[in-house]
């Protein structure tokens, strides 16, 4: 397959001989030997970050630096079993991240390859989709507006065909492409003007091309990217999240330095003890456990959003579906099935019934005994004509499947049920000429080399087809076919022709009009423009696309979450507004705006429209003004996520918050520039995404909220040692036992929550809403923390109470328990004392993790079983914590004792104490709201 002259100097004859094959496409067998020799069409992946270099990033990040500098510190003074402890952290941290962060990446990889790219290829003479990487030198390809070109290739027919390189060249705008040979020789292949390449995406037009090059071999490959590169982007959460961490440690190291200051001062503890405690009060203090939480929740939303269909492409996505208060949807395969139907035809004077649903060419155009069946088929020859689909019935499947534009596939299904031959017919009349579809001019036209008299007699040698919008065509149309005769179209006519379409569009139907024009060779000669006037009006068609049955309650769920739902589509504004009040978009009166309307708009005037909530449709949309909705709503502070299938969408996409593309229709074009991709096209799917992101958000709160808490409880020794000149109720060990130790799994559980009942009952969060707010800090420190806080230094002071010690011996004996000087009796109820309060304050955390799942919603509504994830974590935190009071070693290390049973006993009181307390606190916000709510209804009325 030696090629001795450049490719693009070859005629189309001469490419397939030189590629061994030929219009037909290859024979799979030799398909199969190809992929033997030349490898899948991919590239090597490019260059990773170590492994190794990954985990040592783990290592040496802002929060770990603060940790190696406070155990070096340890050892300094003297501690080395504290120094050993913090570094210990470190790794433990590290790990765990490390493994979150591999889990991530991992999980990108496979997306990768669950949205293969997908290409359009002749094999022996069928024409198939198959993967991207299934290509090899050779193959036969289709490629049509919006798909991303997957190999090197040779034109060898296009028609008005245009490509965008500017991932290889770097040029913004399309450049022209044809398929005639080029006899200059010496030309660099990013300047031919008869190759496409890998990488490259079809910015208009229709081609077929012969795969040249695949994998590395490809111009794509000599620079060495990939055709599809999806990265992890750093999310905005995530950035939050490292903001929080800061200002917690500054506070901690504010804390550090006041206890240092103050025991050396105030208490009179020595330099050595007080610089331990103030070691200790930081790494109490630095939440160490919350970023592998943050990645954790992140991955297992994103992980739940696979699951429901929607493939997260971006992390940062996740964070901003939290914040979402409008979308703008498209219709067709969105809101509805994309399964359309041709349900009647029209002819002047006479509607035809066509029978059968789907794609199954099983039914009957009925046709009135009164009515013209000659016009009637031209109708539909006309139709099927203007058409690129392809139905095809494979082996062993009931159902027929359509390849390309469904409104076309119903198009062919429709003549065929009339009964039509579309292999005859096309056959007997081969297309010699196509004006591709657009959406500027909303029709398409084909010219044929006419030999069907038995459809319609014609006396030139050429007819063309033109397919489009009623209205536009109508435009076009200067005669009308009645009867067999044609005659000048009157206004009367055109009138009655557009009744006709606004009456089948209110009943929900996309319309196309049909129209011919006769001629000579002056029909391949004239421009576009020209070639589509002076046409001859045939009839319409009329089909129905039906909504989908999930998507009523869905956008009844958008409704009650204060997400407004804004249709943009490029359909007639009947059928749209049909389509809305049938899936509960509009009830009452609406305002359907055309792209006509918009474009007499300013952008102010345009923001103020948007403001109405009676706006909800907008029809007839241009791909520019879809862009200016979208950047409308996002000046007046909206968090817009906007969905689309075609490359025109790609701007909208981008511009938006959230891009959302579709998986089965969309272009690789779309795909690509969006965020999340919907594997299944249902705007179902996009509500649920909200949800689960909303979800990730709250359950972020809920880890930071369970985590403060403790961090109070563990400060609240250190400050009463303080106040009261009293031995501290906890050491520093213990403190980091149940940093990372026992409130480790508890927190990833509270990550793992599933979104709350009423989530989607609340309104939008607001962008500019910090995670870490006023509400939450007052919680965590100031009701959750202080009531650990007041229940563990209870018990630290009733251990000293049974030994008949109060608060006077208590300051008495602290110089010597402080300094290990004490007696060994002073000193065992000084350990049964700690031990109690960390026990203490353990068994609060119980209590703590169920009032944390909720903010407003009571545990009794929630289920104490709805998350297993919780008992995994109380039963290992209680494993951790009998293993440091009880086990010989480790009390030595954490300076425990045995608890007695009456002390075990009094523990099962501490997680129903928290509960109870903050579950009083919902009550009481509920009964708030409630007349909150009670008030505002009298104001209203």
């Amino acid at each position: 397959m030696s090629i001795h002259h450049p490719i693009w100097t070859l005629t189309a004859e001469e490419v397939f001989e030189s590629l061994t094959t030929s219009s037909q496409g290859l024979e799979e067998v030799e398909v199969e030997s190809r992929l033997k020799h030349y490898g899948f069409n991919e590239l090597p992946e490019p260059p990773q970050k170590p492994m190794l270099l990954c985990f040592i990033e783990q290592l040496i990040h802002f929060m770990a630096l603060l940790l190696w500098v406070a155990g070096t510190l340890a050892f300094i003074s003297g501690t080395p079993e504290l120094g050993w402890a913090i570094w210990a952290v470190i790794w433990i941290n590290a790990i765990f991240s490390f493994s979150q962060e591999f889990q991530a990446h991992k999980a990108l990889s496979a997306l990768k390859k669950v949205l293969p790219a997908q290409v359009r290829v002749y094999r022996e003479g069928t024409l198939k989709v198959v993967g991207a990487r299934e290509l090899v030198p050779g193959d036969v390809i289709e490629l049509e507006e919006g798909d991303r070109i997957s190999a090197d290739a040779r034109l060898i027919w296009a028609q008005n065909f245009s490509i965008d390189v500017s991932v290889l060249t770097g040029e913004s705008l399309p450049v022209a492409r044809h398929a005639e040979p080029i006899t200059t020789e010496n030309l660099r292949p990013a300047e031919v003007a008869n190759l496409v390449f890998a990488g490259s995406t079809v910015a208009s037009g229709r081609g077929r091309a012969v795969v040249s090059a695949t994998g590395a071999q490809t111009e794509f490959g000599h620079v060495a990217r990939l055709t599809t590169n999806i990265q992890q982007e750093v999310s905005t959460l995530e950035i939050q999240i490292s903001k929080i961490v800061r200002v917690i440690t500054a506070i901690a190291l504010s804390m550090g330095a006041i206890v240092f200051l103050l025991t050396n001062l105030l208490v009179g503890m020595k330099l050595r003890e007080s610089f331990i405690f103030a070691i200790g009060i930081i790494v109490a203090f630095v939440p160490e456990g919350l970023l592998p939480t943050v990645t954790l929740a992140l991955a297992i939303g994103v992980k739940r959003m696979a699951k429901r269909n929607a493939l997260v492409r971006r992390l940062s996505a996740v964070e901003t579906l939290s914040a979402t208060s409008v979308i703008c949807t498209d219709k067709t395969g969105t809101l509805t099935k994309n399964e359309m139907t041709v349900c009647a035809l029209w002819i002047p004077n006479t509607t035809i019934e066509v029978t059968g649903v789907g794609y199954i060419p099983e039914g009957k155009v009925r046709i009135p005994g009164t009515a013209d069946r000659g016009q009637v088929e031209l109708l539909l020859a006309g139709a099927s004509f203007c058409s690129n689909a392809k139905l095809v019935h494979p082996a062993g499947i009931s159902t027929w499947q359509e390849i390309g534009d469904p409104t076309e596939a119903a198009l062919l299904v429709a003549a065929i049920k009339g009964g039509l031959n579309l292999e005859q017919l096309q056959h007997q009349s081969p297309r010699v000429r196509e004006i591709p579809f657009d959406s500027q001019r909303r029709m398409m036209t084909v010219v044929l080399d006419w030999q069907l008299s038995e459809v319609w007699s014609n006396q030139s040698p050429y007819l063309s087809f033109t397919k489009g919008g009623p209205l536009e065509v109508l435009q076009r149309c200067g005669w009308i076919l009645q009867n067999g005769q044609i005659r000048e179209l009157t206004e009367v006519e055109k009138t009655e022709v557009a009744a006709t379409n606004d009456h089948l569009a209110r009943q929900g139907y996309r319309v196309l009009g049909i129209a011919t024009r006769k001629g000579g060779t002056e029909l391949l000669e004239l421009d576009d423009r020209a070639l589509e006037n002076n046409l001859i009006f045939i009839g319409l068609a009329a089909m129905i696309d039906p909504p989908r049955p999930e998507v009523a309650e869905a956008i009844a769920r958008c409704h009650r979450a204060g997400i407004r739902v804004t249709m943009i589509t490029g359909d007639y504004g009947l059928t749209a507004e049909a389509i809305a009040r049938r899936i509960g978009l509009v009830n009452g009166k609406v305002r359907v705006v055309t792209g006509e309307g918009i474009g007499r708009l300013s952008d102010a005037q345009l923001r103020r429209l948007l403001q109405y909530r009676s706006v909800v449709v907008f029809a007839r949309m241009m791909p520019e003004q879809k862009l200016r909705i979208v950047q409308g709503y996002k000046d007046l502070g909206h968090i817009v996520a906007v969905t689309g299938d075609g490359v025109n969408d790609a701007p909208a996409l981008r511009a938006a918050n959230i891009g959302i593309a579709m998986g089965i229709n969309g272009t690789d074009v779309a795909r690509e520039a969006a965020d999340i991709v919907l594997v299944d096209d249902n705007f179902a799917t996009i509500v649920s995404a909200i949800e689960q992101g909303r979800a990730v958000y709250q359950n972020i709160r809920k880890f930071i909220t369970y985590i403060l808490s403790s961090n109070v409880a563990e400060f609240f020794p250190f400050l009463m040692m303080v106040v009261l000149k009293i031995p501290p109720a906890l050491t520093i060990l213990q403190i980091l036992a149940i940093d990372l130790g026992t409130d480790m799994i508890p927190a990833l559980a509270l990550g793992a929550e599933r979104p709350e009942v009423g989530t989607m009952h609340e309104l939008p969060r607001k962008k500019s809403q910090t995670l870490m707010d006023f509400p939450l800090l007052i919680r965590a420190y100031c009701f959750l923390g202080l009531i650990e806080a007041l229940v563990g230094m209870t018990g630290f002071l009733l251990v000293w109470w049974s030994h008949g010690y109060g608060i006077v011996d208590l300051q008495a004996l602290s110089p010597s328990i402080l300094s290990h000087s004490a007696s060994a009796s002073t000193l065992a109820i000084y350990h049964e004392a700690i031990t109690v309060t960390l026990a203490t304050i353990v068994a609060c955390q119980d209590g703590n993790v169920f009032a944390c799942r909720s903010e407003r919603t009571s545990i009794f509504d929630l289920g104490f079983f709805s998350n297993r994830l919780i008992w995994l974590g109380i039963f290992v935190e209680w494993v951790l914590i009998f293993s440091i009071i009880y086990l010989p070693p480790l009390q030595t290390i954490f300076a425990t004792t045995d608890l007695n049973p009456l002390q075990l006993l009094v523990l099962l009181l501490c997680p129903p104490l928290v509960l109870a307390a903050d579950e009083i606190r919902k009550l009481n916000l509920k009964n708030l709201n409630i007349k909150k709510g009670k008030t505002n209804h009298t104001v209203d009325a």
